[in-house]
C-alpha cells in the first residue's frame, strides 16, 4: 500500500485514502481507482490541492512509498532470513494448496466450493472506524471451482447470491450497493471482481468481495510446488485447470454492518421511545424472552424455559415491571418474548410480544415448538 508521514506530527497515512477523503468532502469526482495510480501523480495531487494532515492541519507530507501489509516473523529461535514466514494476509491460499487433496477424499466433481472461516492478518497502516479496519480479523472465503469458460457465468450468480443474502437477513437495500472494478483498478490475478458496499454510519466502505481469479492460483501452485493440480473430467474426458470464482466477507465488517442497520430509535404513540435493535430472527443471540408476569409464576414460567432452551437461545428474567422486561429484551434485539400470566394455570397458553409490530397473541405451551420452527426458519431470497 503507498504510505507517507505527516513530517509535523508523525502520523502516517495511505496516499489513496487520504485523496478519496478530500475529494469526498470537496465532492470531487475522481475518475477510476486511486490506488492503481502511481506513486508520483499521487504526491502531484496532493500537492496541487494542498491536500492538509488531517491531525495537524500542516502540509507537510514525505514521499510517497510502499508499505508491505503482511506481518513478518521468524520460526523458531534464532531470527535470521533463512526463517523468516509471514502472517497470512488471507485465507484462500490454504484452500489453493489442498485443493486436489479435498476433491478426491470428498469425490466432488466440478463445479464444487470449498469454504472457510478463520483469521487473517494485515499491518493496516490506519486501522480504525471501531471493527471495520483492524490488523487482525476474521474472514468467510468460498473458492468455487468451475470449468474454464464457465466462470463469469458463475461470477455472475455469486455476485446476486451475495446481494440476496445481505438482504434476506434485513439489512436495507438502500444500504447496499454493487461497485464494479474497472480495469485499471483490477488485482494481477483478476478478470473480474465486484464489491457490495454497505453504509456505514461513517460512510460508504466495502463488505464483500466477488472476484473471479481464473486459474491463476493453481497454476502458480502448480509451477512452484511441481504438484500437478489438474482435473480429469470424466464427462468429456480431458483435463483442465479449473478457475475459481471468490465470494470474500469479513465477518467483523458484516458484523458491524448487521449492528448498524439493526439499530433503530422508535418514538411510540404515548410520547416515549424505545431502542430496538431489528436483528432478523435468525441472527438474534437471544432468540425469546420468558417473563414471568409475578415471580409467583417462575416455577411454571422455569418450565417453559427448560422446554424452549433446548432448541433457541432463551433468556429467563423476572426483575422489573414488564414493560421495562420488554425493553430490555428489545434493546437486545429479542424478536419474541413470552409471558406467563395468571390465566397460563388455567388454559396452558402464554402470551407472545413481536418486537418490531409490538402486537399479542395468545399460543399453547404443548404448540410453542412448532410456532416458533416456523418464526425461525431462514432462507435465501
Amino acid at each position: 500500500d503507498p504510505l507517507m508521514d505527516c513530517k509535523e506530527c508523525h502520523e502516517r497515512f495511505r496516499a489513496d485514502q487520504l485523496i478519496e477523503e478530500y475529494a469526498k468532502e470537496n465532492e470531487i469526482e475522481i475518475e477510476g481507482a486511486v490506488d492503481s495510480w502511481s506513486h508520483e501523480d499521487m504526491e502531484d495531487y496532493i500537492a496541487e490541492h494542498k491536500i492538509k494532515c488531517p491531525t495537524c492541519g500542516e502540509h507537510n507530507f514525505t514521499d510517497v512509498r510502499q508499505f508491505n501489509l503482511m506481518f513478518k516473523t521468524h520460526q523458531g529461535v534464532t531470527e535470521d532470513a533463512s526463517n523468516e514466514v509471514y502472517l497470512r494476509p488471507e485465507t484462500a491460499q490454504g484452500i489453493f494448496v489442498n485443493f486436489k487433496n479435498v476433491q478426491r477424499t470428498s469425490r466432488k466433481k466440478i463445479p464444487f466450493g470449498i469454504g472457510q472461516i478463520g483469521k487473517s492478518f494485515r499491518n493496516e497502516i490506519t486501522p480504525g472506524n471501531f471493527i471495520f479496519r483492524t490488523r487482525e480479523f476474521e474472514q468467510m472465503e468460498l473458492q468455487f471451482f468451475c470449468e474454464p469458460g464457465t466462470d463469469l457465468e458463475w461470477f455472475e450468480y455469486w455476485r446476486n447470491f451475495s446481494m440476496s443474502w445481505l438482504k434476506s437477513l434485513n439489512i436495507k437495500e438502500e444500504e447496499l450497493r454493487f461497485r464494479d472494478h474497472d480495469e485499471a483498478e483490477l488485482s494481477h490475478y483478476s478478470k473480474a471482481t465486484t464489491d457490495i458496499d454497505f453504509l456505514f454510519p461513517f460512510g460508504w466502505g466495502e463488505l464483500w468481495g466477488i472476484a473471479d481469479r481464473t486459474d491463476y492460483d493453481l497454476k502458480q501452485h502448480q509451477e512452484h510446488s511441481k504438484v500437478d493440480m489438474t482435473y480429469f473430467d470424466d464427462e468429456k474426458q480431458e483435463k483442465y485447470i479449473p478457475y475459481v470464482v471468490e465470494p470474500s466477507l469479513g465477518v467483523d465488517r458484516v458484523t458491524l454492518a448487521f449492528l448498524s442497520s439493526a439499530y433503530d430509535e422508535e418514538e411510540l404513540e404515548d410520547g416515549q421511545s424505545r431502542t430496538v435493535l431489528r436483528f432478523h430472527p435468525a441472527l438474534a443471540p437471544v432468540k425469546i424472552g420468558i417473563l414471568p408476569l409475578s415471580k409467583k409464576l417462575s416455577e411454571e414460567a422455569t418450565e417453559v424455559y427448560k422446554l424452549l432452551s433446548r432448541y433457541y437461545n432463551c433468556e429467563y428474567d423476572d426483575r422489573g415491571n414488564i414493560g421495562r422486561r420488554y425493553r430490555r429484551q428489545d434493546e437486545i434485539g429479542t424478536p419474541y418474548c413470552i409471558t406467563y400470566d395468571f390465566d397460563s394455570r388455567d388454559d396452558q397458553s402464554v402470551t407472545i410480544r413481536d418486537r418490531d409490530t409490538m402486537e399479542q397473541e395468545r399460543v399453547k405451551i404443548e404448540d410453542l415448538k412448532d410456532y416458533f420452527e416456523d418464526k425461525f426458519y431462514f432462507e435465501v431470497l
